[in-house]
């Protein structure tokens, strides 16, 4: 306020107006009568008159009142961003955004010394984590900037005292955005300060990479990467994949790239340890790869964004397969073979090579009691050969001699060892009542797969139609009672089955085309009525007449899933392909590798992401008996490594929400790619199972993922707390405009205007300019 709003001496009104009144009475009559202009008589006197009047309002002793912050009473945060995005130095800048936030943190510090003055100053800086600090050691080095946390924690923590305001100091570039929820209107005003240059320097960065598996075997991962370019307009940029021993495994060149529009490839790669593995993206101009191994060399704002991690997760196997035939054929032999060269796969074979024969039928010997097709198998005991009323079975990959002793399982815990089932060439009645819901719940409970080929005894022929087996089929069977013959038939991918990439074998759509124009015909093939409600075919046959046939069918299941393969010579395929044709081959190892893709073991893990400020980790362990049901009195320890080699043994608490879970949390500390060995171990000490998981924390990528300073999110979070956004250049003028804002508690202080030597020095200047006036025309 310019002017006064009191009169401490109002007694002297009327004085002071009979003494202007004087004033101006005399002076009119002087005037009046001397020479000059109009103009010039009025201008002298309306001098003298002012002057006159300032000394006779002295009489009256006016003050000014206003409204100020109480010294001390009110709180203002100063919040510095300590992260390490401000290591970046912008376009036509001598120096970066930490030297120009840290010149006004240590060297200009008179706007602190001025706050301190009227409010009750308290300083903080932040990156994951918000400190205390006094800004003299001020270094942007932090992981992660937490701004929303940050202010959520100094809200908070002041929530019962008088705030005026927050002062952040920012790029706004936050890392906490996604993960948290903040009460704007609790929140004091929020005064951002932006620092950085909306003009960046040159800069490419990885601003996305995803990681998808699939069970397509030449390829069964993607690494799908996206940049950002920055200042390249026009030129190449190189994209490569390298593995943990920096060795580059593929490398991807895209021309002529555009400036801040976003281009994606894909890596597809096929690992070859198993286990979890760890890669690494990198992305770079053309013919600058040096600048990683000599920081000097680059004329990036950062390279901090030019690379990125991705874990490949490739542990879960071995898988343990039961292949069930009712006897020994060209697919089984086919299979088997395809599978010896699979890792990851562990077939056990119990084929069928006689049926059961009545006791009456012959008999070899007198009082013989086994049956004599069975003899040169080597279980040549009568305690141990087949006898008569049951079939000749044969064992094949068994992993000791009691494995499927007695036939096919009759318990839970027999069954659920594999992780996938293979019904073949076999008939429902070979089953009994107890094994054929065993079956479904090994399936539906269990989670595991069952896949029934086309043999003579599949599906209707094989009399599964009301039966536990049948009802987990993904089709209705008819009562078509052989497979039937139409001719060629010749196989296609529907669209549902070119979503599916181990249903292809090519690549390429061209490939595979090509592929299904050269492939045999078929001749047998399964009648089904219909496809249930939820199933999906991902292939047909066509016969001769036109008529499609569904080839390939498979559905959900409860937990787990299952397929038929109606087709009933897909030998065929390799006895009518050239020698080194290996189509077949790849075709049943992607379909064993599908069907036992998602089944869970008895030992499964997984890393969940809480996504707070410190990045923590929830590794979440499920524990099941040999019945597949939660196991609740297990024990659960974890071994993480970190990305230095060093080692951390944590343990697991049993979650109370579900039976069988355990779980812990891990907040990692280092940037890096970390591997964790999961281990439970039974009430009596018998280890249950491992298993290994691993994870990326690559904070930095959040913070670079943008380069240039969040002025939209900055001036939204000025506008819901009643703020404004101010720049780094204009921070001195807004803390002196501070005081004169409205802040919680105020007092009212009081100034004599009259008291002032402005006013004195107004007021004899003005009576001088008027006695000047008088000399220069010669007047008295």
């Amino acid at each position: 306020m310019m002017f006064p709003d009191l009169w401490s001496a109002s007694q002297w009104l009327v004085p002071a107006g009979l003494l202007m009144l004087f004033v101006l009475v005399a002076l009119g009559w002087s005037y009046a009568r001397s020479r000059g202009s109009v103009a010039f008589r009025l201008a002298a006197a309306s001098c003298k008159a002012i002057g006159f009047g300032l000394l006779a309002l002295c009489l009256l002793e006016p003050v000014i009142s206003v409204q100020r912050p109480k010294s001390g009473a009110n709180l203002f945060m100063v919040l510095a961003d300590a992260s390490q995005s401000l290591q970046v130095k912008d376009r036509n800048q001598n120096q970066t955004r930490e030297q120009q936030v840290r010149d006004k943190l240590v060297e200009n510090v008179d706007w602190q010394d001025e706050l301190a003055r009227d409010f009750d100053l308290r300083r903080y800086q932040f990156d994951r984590q918000l400190t205390t600090s006094d800004f003299a050691s001020f270094r942007a080095a932090g992981i992660g900037s937490s701004i929303i946390n940050s202010l959520a924690t100094v809200a908070d923590r002041y929530r019962d005292r008088p705030k005026a305001g927050i002062l952040l100091i920012t790029d706004g570039n936050a890392t906490d955005t996604a993960s948290s929820k903040l009460d704007w209107a609790a929140l004091p005003p929020v005064y951002p300060v932006v620092v950085g240059s909306d003009k960046s320097a040159r800069d490419i960065s990885i601003s996305r990479l995803s990681v998808s598996q699939t069970n397509f075997e030449t390829a069964p991962v993607s690494v799908a990467v996206e940049l950002r370019c920055h200042g390249y307009n026009g030129r190449s940029v190189v994209v490569e994949l390298l593995d943990e021993s920096g060795k580059s495994i593929d490398r991807q060149v895209i021309a002529s790239v555009e400036d801040d529009r976003p281009f994606a490839l894909r890596f597809q790669l096929r690992p070859e340890q198993r286990g979890v593995s760890v890669y690494r993206v990198r992305a770079f101009e053309e013919g600058a790869a040096s600048q990683f191994t000599d920081e000097q060399q680059s004329r990036e704002a950062t390279l901090v964004n030019n690379q990125r991690l991705a874990v490949i997760d490739r542990a879960k196997g071995p898988y343990r397969v039961l292949y069930v035939g009712g006897r020994p054929n060209w697919e089984f032999k086919f299979l088997r073979r395809s599978l010896l060269k699979d890792d990851e796969i562990e077939l056990v074979g119990l084929l069928r090579i006689a049926k059961k024969e009545p006791k009456f039928t012959f008999r070899g010997h007198l009082d013989e009691t086994t049956n004599p097709l069975f003899r040169g198998f080597g279980n040549q005991a009568d305690e141990q050969a087949e006898q008569y009323d049951e079939p000749v079975l044969i064992r094949l990959g068994t992993k000791d001699s009691q494995e499927l002793r007695y036939g096919f399982p009759k318990s839970a815990e027999e069954l659920f060892q594999y992780q996938a089932i293979i019904l073949d060439d076999i008939e429902a009645a070979y089953f009994t009542q107890e094994q054929k819901s065993l079956i479904q719940q090994f399936v539906s409970a269990r989670g595991g797969g069952l896949l029934m080929l086309g043999g003579q005894e599949s599906f209707a022929p094989g009399n599964y139609d009301r039966t536990p087996i049948g009802e987990l089929l993904p089709v209705y069977l008819g009562n078509q009672k052989q497979p039937i013959d139409v001719g060629q038939l010749r196989l296609s991918i529907t669209r549902d089955g070119w979503l599916q990439p181990w249903v292809r074998i090519e690549s390429t759509e061209e490939a595979e085309l090509e592929r299904l124009q050269d492939m045999p015909g078929f001749q047998t093939i399964n009648s089904v009525n219909s496809i249930k409600p939820g199933a999906t075919v991902l292939a047909n046959a066509t016969d001769q007449r036109g008529r499609i046939h569904p080839a390939l069918v498979v559905q959900r299941f409860g937990q787990g899933r299952s397929a038929a393969w109606l087709i009933g010579d897909m030998w065929r395929w390799q006895l009518t392909s050239e020698m080194e044709n290996n189509d077949l081959m790849k075709a049943w190892r992607q379909t064993v590798r599908w069907l036992v893709a998602d089944v869970p073991r008895r030992v499964d893990a997984r890393v969940q992401h809480l996504g707070d400020a410190n990045l923590t980790v929830n590794l979440l362990v499920t524990v099941n008996d040999e019945s597949y049901k939660p196991l609740d009195n297990a024990t659960v320890s974890v071994t993480v490594t970190k990305p230095d080699g060093k080692q951390v043994a944590l343990s697991t608490q049993p979650l109370d929400t579900t039976a069988g879970r355990y779980g812990v949390n891990f907040v990692p500390r280092q940037p890096g790619a970390y591997r964790a060995v999961v281990k439970a171990t039974s009430a009596d000490g018998q280890e249950l199972g491992q298993r290994q998981v691993g994870w990326v924390t690559e904070p930095a990528n959040d913070e670079f993922r943008r380069l240039a300073p969040n002025r939209n999110w900055l001036n939204q979070i000025a506008q819901q707390t009643g703020g404004e956004v101010i720049e780094l250049d204009d921070l001195d003028s807004f803390v002196s405009s501070l005081p004169s804002r409205n802040v919680p508690v105020m007092e009212t202080r009081i100034f004599p205007w009259w008291h002032t030597w402005s006013l004195f020095l107004i007021a004899v200047s003005l009576l001088i300019a008027e006695w000047g006036m008088r000399r220069w025309k010669g007047l008295p």
